[in-house]
């Protein structure tokens, strides 16, 4: 039996950021600098793909929405994301994006990180769009159209004016409150706003073209009449069974790179296509395995459904920028034991630490920054 007076054995301390936390730190540290910081560590863990213990996502669909689980891991952490994608959530005030991950030792299986996602989901998938149009769109792409104007597509226009140095963004959706909201939101951005009052209008003429729409069906956002020579199109609303955004012609006439094959052809727009549609890896242009854009005439789509390799990068980063400023909070999510075996004597609260503060096993809640 576990004595009441003993010592506990080794503490369990994880770091908590919260929603509020998390935007804290982006003001602090920047969202261009937030976002670029999650590109370089995209690069580094993508270069390293063979490293990784991986599964495309768990996924739990209802007429609804779709709430899903993604998990890898290297020799060293391992990360999960908890996300869900309820289109309209909107009418109850909720984002159609919410999510939360953890980032844990792989040796112990201790959970060093939890953390709030859905600003972070923003980010990182920006992010991500980037580092595959540095890789295969044309280097003197200036404009991009972005057609559906939610909650993700203020993070695509401010990355790819500073990661492709776009200058004039396109905008179209259905709902014209939503492309206001964007617009106002890119007021002092520096760059140029146009809107538009069709999707074919919008892409006349752009360098990329990226499609962030939100509705659970198989709609047909691009044709092959709209697509121009050399255009990129970043499609990244096709992200889960019976959710498309282009038309199958757009991707025959065009050279398509995904992030994990297995979970794109499930997912992505490539679910239209047979089995034995050709497609390119990202990380294997990343590595120089295989060539990304061939000719500046060619057509390239970047069939975007996100992948947890990208929430595990986003994750790291997370991490070492809250801790290198001291945010977020130190807590007890494990119980301490005294013996590790002795699971029900961690309801033994000791003596005399009962108080405010206290959390159900005695331990304190104090801020990173504390204990640092």
């Amino acid at each position: 039996m576990m004595n009441p007076t003993a010592s506990p054995g080794p503490a369990v301390s994880t770091l908590y950021l919260s929603a509020p936390e998390a935007a804290e730190l982006i003001r602090r540290k920047g969202l261009i600098q937030c976002m670029a910081g999650i590109a370089a560590n995209i690069r580094e863990d993508f270069r390293r793909w063979p490293e990784f213990d991986k599964s495309a996502r768990v996924a739990n669909h209802s007429r609804d929405g779709v709430i899903e689980l993604m998990p890898i891991a290297d020799d060293v952490s391992y990360s999960f994301k908890y996300v869900n994608g309820h289109p309209k959530n909107h009418r109850r005030g909720l984002p159609t994006v919410m999510a939360f991950g953890v980032l844990a030792d792989v040796d112990t299986g201790s959970p060093q990180l939890l953390s709030e996602l859905t600003l972070t989901t923003a980010m990182r998938t920006a992010a991500m769009s980037v580092v595959a149009a540095q890789q295969v769109a044309r280097k003197n792409s200036r404009t991009m159209a972005l057609i559906g104007n939610g909650a993700q597509s203020d993070f695509q226009a401010l990355a790819f004016k500073e990661g492709m140095d776009i200058e004039e963004v396109r905008l179209y959706d259905v709902d014209r409150e939503a492309t206001k909201k964007l617009a106002a939101n890119l007021q002092g951005s520096g760059l140029r706003v146009i809107l538009c009052s069709s999707t074919a209008e919008a892409v006349n003429g752009a360098d990329i073209v990226t499609t962030v729409t939100a509705d659970k069906t198989s709609a047909t956002i691009l044709t092959p009449d709209m697509i121009e020579p050399g255009m990129h199109i970043n499609a990244v609303g096709g992200d889960c069974p019976g959710k498309t955004e282009l038309h199958p012609d757009v991707l025959r006439m065009a050279k398509v790179f995904v992030e994990y094959t297995p979970q794109t052809r499930i997912e992505g727009d490539i679910q239209q296509m047979p089995a034995d549609f050709a497609v390119t890896e990202l990380w294997e242009v990343l590595t120089g395995a295989q060539q990304g854009r061939t000719s500046d005439e060619q057509v390239t789509v970047f069939d975007s459904v996100g992948f947890a390799l990208e929430d595990f990068s986003a994750l790291r980063f997370m991490r070492d920028t809250a801790l290198a400023l001291g945010v977020g909070e130190r807590i007890t999510l494990i119980p301490e034991m005294a013996d590790p075996k002795d699971l029900y004597g961690a309801l033994r609260q000791p003596a005399g630490l009962a108080g405010a503060g206290l959390d159900a096993f005695g331990a304190a809640s104090v801020p990173v920054a504390a204990v640092r």
